[in-house]
C-alpha cells in the first residue's frame, strides 16, 4: 500500500477559538498580545485585522495608531497545544493515526482510509467542511510525503491533492520556507537569491551541506520521499471497558455472579492504579439468540471496592434473563471520577458523609426495588424558594454556598404550591383561616409578610408575600399570596410547605 498523508493548517488557530467562544468577535478586528521587553507585542491577529495591515510581531501601540478599533486580548501560550490535541483526537474518526504538528497544524496518515469516504477529494472536502462549520479557518493538502503535504497546505496555490511521484514538480515553484527550515536558513537562502526550492534543488549536496548544514538536505529528502519521516500519533484514552468470553454458555445465577466478579477484578485493578473510581457501570450480557440483556448500577461516590460493587450487581442478577445462555459479558463504565486515598484508622468516633460505609449503604438501598428516592440536597444561590436547593451529584460533593438561615424555612417544601381558599381581614394581613383539601384551618399565630421577588432574568410573573402560620392544632404552614392584594380573589393564595 502506498503511503498518503494529509496536512491540516489552522492559520488562525487561537483567534478562531476566541471567536467561537465569543461570537461578537467574529465581525471585528482583534489580536492576541503578550508583553515583551516592556511592550505589548502581537502574537496572532484574526483574519479581519490581518486584512487591514495588522501582522504578528507588531507592537500593539503601533497597530492601534492606524486601527483604533482594534481589540486586544491577552495571549495564552499553552492554548495552542491544548487546542491541537483536542482537534487531533477529534480527527481520529477519519484515521487512526493523527499527530500534532506544532504550532498550528496536524498530520494525518490516511493510507487506506480515503476510499471509505468515496475517494480523497470527498474525504478532503468532508474534513474541511466539518472544521469550517465549527469556526476554524482551515487548509488541507494530501500527498505521498509529509513534507509535500505540509508545503502545499501552507504555500500551494494549485490542487491540494498531489499524486505520488510528482513531488519534485510540485515543490520547485514554492519558497524555501515550504521545506520547514529554520528562519535563519530561509533568510540566508533569500539573500543569496535562492527564492524558490527549484533554484537549489539540483545543487550538489556537498555545496548545500557546507553552506546551510545537514538540515536542508534532510528536509529535501523527506519531502521527496527519499528519507523516511516518522510521526508520534495521538493515543486516545482507552475506554473503561472489560470483556469476558465464555467457553460454554452461562445460564445460572452463580455463573453470572462469577463472570461479574472476574470483570470487576480486572476493571477495579485499572481504576485503583489510576486513582479513580466508577460512578455508573453497565453490564451487557450477549446471549446465543443474538439479544442483549442489560443492567446498570450507580454509586453515591467514586469507588473501586470490588465486594461493594459485586453486592450491587447481585441485586440486579434476578433481572437478567439468560435464555439459552450468555456467551459474552461486557462491563462498561461511562462515568468515573477521581478518588481520595482512604487512610486506615484505628477507630472512627464520629462518622460523617466521608464514611465509606454510609455511601455503600445508600447504594445498596437504591439498588433495591421501591427505594430509589434517596437524594441529598445542597443550597443553591437563588432567593426564589423553588430554586434555592439543588440535587447533589454525589455524597461527597461540597456546597458552593452556605444555607440561608436568617429566615425560617419549612422542613418540607412542596414541588408545586397548592391553591387554598383564605379569609383575610385587610391587605397585608395574614389570613384568619384557610381551607386546604376540604379541611378548614383556624389560624392562631402568624408571622409575615416576607416578600420574595421573581428572578426576572429567568422568568416572568408576580412576586410572593409569604406568611408563617400556626393553626389551632399546633400545625405550622408556609403560605403565600401571589401578587398584590385583589379584593374578593381568594384563589391567589397557596400552600407551599410544612414546618416540623
Amino acid at each position: 500500500m502506498e503511503k498518503r498523508y494529509a496536512s491540516i493548517w489552522f492559520k488562525y488557530l487561537r483567534t478562531d477559538r476566541h471567536a467561537i467562544r465569543r461570537p461578537e468577535l467574529r465581525e471585528i478586528p482583534f489580536v492576541l498580545a503578550e508583553p515583551l521587553h516592556g511592550r505589548m507585542v502581537i502574537t496572532e491577529a484574526n483574519a479581519i485585522a490581518e486584512a487591514q495591515g495588522v501582522t504578528r510581531g507588531m507592537v500593539v501601540a503601533d497597530a492601534k495608531a492606524f486601527l483604533p478599533s482594534l481589540i486586544v486580548i491577552d495571549s495564552q501560550p499553552q492554548l495552542a497545544s491544548r487546542l491541537l490535541k483536542a482537534l487531533g483526537l477529534w480527527c481520529i474518526r477519519y484515521t487512526p493515526v493523527v499527530a500534532v504538528d506544532p504550532p498550528d497544524g496536524l498530520i494525518l496518515d490516511i493510507s487506506g482510509c480515503a476510499h471509505l469516504w468515496g475517494g480523497e477529494r470527498d474525504y478532503l472536502a468532508l474534513i474541511v467542511s466539518r472544521l469550517r462549520s465549527r469556526g476554524f479557518h482551515t487548509r488541507i493538502a494530501i500527498a505521498g510525503t509529509i513534507g509535500t503535504a505540509w508545503a502545499m497546505a501552507r504555500f500551494g496555490k494549485a490542487t491540494p491533492i498531489i499524486a505520488n511521484g510528482s513531488e519534485i514538480g510540485t515543490l520547485m515553484p514554492l519558497p524555501p520556507a515550504a521545506l520547514r527550515l529554520e528562519p535563519e536558513t530561509v533568510d540566508r537562502l533569500q539573500k543569496l537569491g535562492l527564492r524558490t526550492i527549484g533554484s537549489f534543488l539540483h545543487m550538489p549536496p556537498s555545496v548545500l551541506r557546507r553552506r546551510f548544514g545537514d538540515r536542508i538536505l534532510s528536509r529535501l529528502r523527506q519531502a521527496l520521499g527519499q528519507e523516511d519521516e516518522h510521526i508520534v500519533p495521538l493515543r486516545p484514552i482507552p475506554p473503561y471497558e472489560e470483556r469476558l468470553h465464555c467457553l460454554e454458555p452461562i445460564c445460572t445465577a452463580i455463573g453470572i455472579e462469577i463472570a461479574i466478579k472476574k470483570l470487576l477484578e480486572s476493571l477495579c485493578k485499572r481504576l485503583s492504579g489510576e486513582g479513580r473510581g466508577l460512578r455508573t457501570a453497565i453490564l451487557k450480557c450477549c446471549r446465543i439468540d443474538g439479544k442483549i440483556a442489560q443492567v446498570a448500577i450507580g454509586t453515591s461516590r467514586a469507588t473501586a471496592n470490588i465486594p461493594h460493587l459485586l453486592r450491587l450487581f447481585k441485586l440486579k442478577i434476578p433481572k437478567i434473563e439468560p435464555a439459552l445462555g450468555i456467551e459474552l459479558f461486557i462491563l462498561e463504565v461511562p462515568k468515573v471520577e477521581d478518588t481520595d486515598p482512604v487512610q486506615e484508622a484505628l477507630w472512627s468516633s464520629s462518622p460523617g458523609l466521608e464514611e465509606t460505609s454510609l455511601a455503600e449503604l445508600i447504594d445498596r438501598l437504591k439498588g433495591k426495588e421501591g427505594t430509589r428516592a434517596i437524594y441529598r440536597y445542597l443550597p443553591d444561590e437563588h432567593y426564589w424558594p423553588d430554586r434555592s436547593i439543588r440535587e447533589a451529584s454525589s455524597i461527597a460533593e461540597q456546597p458552593s454556598t452556605a444555607w440561608n438561615t436568617d429566615r425560617p424555612r419549612p422542613t418540607r417544601l412542596l414541588t408545586r404550591p397548592e391553591p387554598i381558599e383564605v379569609t383575610a381581614p385587610i391587605p397585608d394581613y395574614p389570613p384568619m383561616l384557610f381551607r386546604h383539601k376540604g379541611e378548614v384551618h383556624a389560624i392562631k399565630k402568624a408571622d409575615g409578610p416576607e416578600r420574595i421577588e421573581r428572578e426576572w432574568w429567568m422568568d416572568t410573573g408576580e412576586h410572593r408575600d409569604y406568611y408563617d402560620v400556626e393553626d389551632d392544632k399546633g400545625r405550622r404552614y408556609w403560605l403565600f399570596r401571589a401578587g398584590h392584594y385583589d379584593d374578593g380573589n381568594s384563589r391567589q393564595w397557596f400552600l407551599h410547605g410544612f414546618f416540623a
